[in-house]
């Protein structure tokens, strides 16, 4: 092992440690006059101070630590362009066909926006577009994805059914018994991809400021005053863009969604026969269990695969030994070469799995659109931002809005996804027995 697992505390991912694109900058000194204040430099801040500065309005980032810091730099870089637990046709019953169709069209195009973004900009951040891939693990498993991949080829979106050869002629992983892959979808090395949004959007105007915790956000009369340690801001619009990193700033945020730790491994790189063997395109794969196994490869041809905690106790040292065991047994590699690397992330997952602005205010806002596709959802969410910024009103953007909703009993239900996780692992082994 060559490097520490769990050091979340000191922003230990691998992608903060092979990043060659970081640039330092200063924290907010004295007072600042801004149309759009952001708070939170993870891809969401990001996307809509560039899309933002592109309009000519003068827009702040006020980042409490440093780019990337939270969930941005601590995931495992899947660009996806659809909805973790909501196929279209659901999103339409739920949402009703003019505001569904919207949301599914915003989804649609996410990884194209960002493959686009990354090409436009030149940032070097390992992209690769081709495609992402989910094989299903049973044959129930097979009928949903079959049928959501019908649902987005209906909608002209480049999804293709799968079966077991061509999962495994596509992955290298046996056992699967069919899948899905929306030819849209890649990876990337998300630290690279937000140093690089963070700097075309300064070259487009935009101020960013690190080590600048917000400490209050206070309404007067011309707009919104923010406080940080060493100075303040005031904007006429606000956007709270910090995911599951918010703190204290707002409580009634914190209470609305469940907070999922997530970790992530990557091992020693793999010996170039096993590596042609598996994903041969350079696809990333989640398949369809409840305990979601992913996979993919970073360019320096590490494994990089992630997983849940049941219990809290001992799990920065405990979990990516589980995770790397378990990507040795499901890939059929009795020689998967040692961790490198072992970090985690909080992710912020909505009740229904769906990006939501939430309405904390006259110009204030928050916006949140992870839920397992943080990348290509977020960064999304900027660009419509920007139009809310530029003076489109917030009902008329794809995305849902509403006032945040407290969930009941939160100090008990936000640890909900760790305690089935148990369940969740005896019905996947129930379905691999079936």
């Amino acid at each position: 092992m060559t490097a520490a697992i769990g050091q979340e505390a000191r922003g230990a991912s691998l992608w903060h440690a092979v990043s060659g694109n970081r640039r330092e900058r200063p924290a907010l000194q004295g007072g600042l006059d801004v149309d759009l204040a952001i708070v939170g430099g993870g891809f969401a801040g990001l996307s809509t101070a560039l899309h933002a500065a592109e309009k000519g309005i003068s827009v702040a980032v006020l980042e409490a630590e440093i780019i990337a810091w939270g969930a941005t730099g601590r995931n495992a870089g899947f660009v996806v362009p659809n909805f973790a637990k909501m196929d279209p046709d659901s999103i339409v019953a739920h949402l009703g066909p003019e505001r569904g169709e919207r949301l599914i069209d915003f989804a649609a195009g996410s990884a194209d926006l960002v493959f686009g973004l990354i090409k436009r900009h030149g940032i070097d951040c390992d992209a690769v577009q081709n495609g992402w891939i989910q094989p299903a693990h049973s044959p129930a498993a097979l009928e949903k994805v079959k049928s959501r991949a019908g649902q987005w080829a209906w909608r002209d979106r480049p999804a293709v059914t799968l079966d077991r050869q061509d999962v495994e002629a596509l992955t290298g992983a046996r056992g699967y018994v069919g899948g899905w892959m929306d030819r849209s979808g890649g990876v990337l090395n998300p630290v690279a991809y937000a140093n690089g949004l963070a700097g075309a959007a300064q070259k487009a105007g935009a101020k960013i400021f690190e080590r600048t915790p917000v400490t209050s956000v206070d309404r007067v009369v011309d707009g919104w005053s923010l406080k940080t340690p060493s100075g303040s801001a005031r904007a006429g619009k606000v956007l709270i863009a910090t995911n599951a990193y918010g703190g204290s700033l707002n409580p009634l945020l914190q209470r609305s969604y469940f907070p999922l730790k997530i970790f992530q491994i990557a091992t020693e790189p793999l010996p170039r026969d096993v590596r042609t063997r598996l994903l041969p395109g350079g696809q990333g794969v989640g398949d369809t269990r409840r305990n979601l196994f992913t996979f993919r490869f970073d360019a320096d041809n590490r494994l990089i695969s992630g997983g849940m905690h049941i219990l809290s106790a001992g799990a920065d040292t405990r979990v990516p030994h589980t995770i790397w065991r378990r990507l040795a047994s499901h890939l059929d590699l009795p020689d998967l070469p040692p961790l490198a690397y072992g970090w985690s992330g909080m992710a912020a997952v909505e009740p229904d799995f769906l990006p939501h602005l939430l309405d904390l205010g006259p110009g204030l806002i928050a916006g949140r659109a992870c839920n397992g596709r943080g990348i290509a959802m977020t960064t999304a969410m900027g660009k419509v931002l920007a139009d809310w910024a530029a003076g489109t009103e917030v009902r008329d953007l794809p995305l849902p809005f509403a006032p945040p909703a407290p969930i009941p009993f939160h100090a008990l239900l936000r640890h909900a996804p760790n305690m089935l996780l148990g369940w969740s692992m005896l019905r996947d082994r129930l379905d691999d027995t079936a």
